[in-house]
């Protein structure tokens, strides 16, 4: 066999051998980002223009959470975040739009004390999705609700569904990266329809 064939057998041979890895190595990167920001992936493949784009995104905000100071909240601040909640939800009977104002508030204030930037309602979406993707829709939801009623009033009904997600959020928030997790004091109470209601 010429010299030249085999050198040409070589190279073809490490150009598919190069090739399957780097495919593996795609599959692999693709499966961990799906795993780590489960619906967040499939939004991020749907808001750019193909999967690469959106693995990029995902991987820049990896990045940029690495570089943040996140912190697990100590018991006390768990605490007095937990019963300021229980004062919001309680406030809801009477007040439901001024609840859901201040519920707002209080899970910027947590995400403040937490570490998270505050600069604006983007990034902090981009920034929780990170270790915060299962209750993200949770936000998105609160959230959308939140401006609508800045605009124009919404029902109870509305306002209630609102401050379920914001305490989906707010619970999370408030546990993660925590030593120990006591129940979850914030459920106590609230605009949750029970049976009676």
């Amino acid at each position: 066999m010429p010299t030249w064939l085999i050198v040409v057998i070589v190279v073809a041979a490490v150009v598919v051998v190069g090739a399957v890895a780097w495919l593996v190595v795609q599959e692999v990167r693709r499966k961990r980002l799906q795993r780590q920001f489960g619906p967040e992936y499939a939004r991020a493949v749907r808001e750019n223009e193909s999967p690469r784009a959106a693995q990029r995104e995902l991987a820049e905000r990896e990045r940029r959470h690495r570089d943040l100071d996140i912190r697990p909240l100590s018991v006390s601040a768990r605490e007095r975040y937990a019963q300021h909640w229980t004062l919001i939800q309680e406030k809801f009977v009477d007040r439901p739009a001024g609840a859901l104002d201040e519920a707002d508030d209080l899970l910027v204030a947590v995400m403040a004390e937490r570490g998270y930037p505050t600069e604006g309602y983007d990034q902090q979406l981009s920034d929780l999705s990170v270790r915060h993707s299962r209750t993200l829709e949770h936000y998105r939801a609160a959230h959308e609700t939140h401006r609508r009623h800045a605009e124009t009033a919404l029902s109870t009904e509305e306002l209630r569904a609102a401050m379920v997600h914001y305490r989906t959020v707010f619970e999370d928030l408030l546990t993660d990266g925590a030593e120990d997790r006591h129940p979850e004091p914030a459920r106590r109470g609230g605009p949750e329809r029970t049976e009676e209601s």
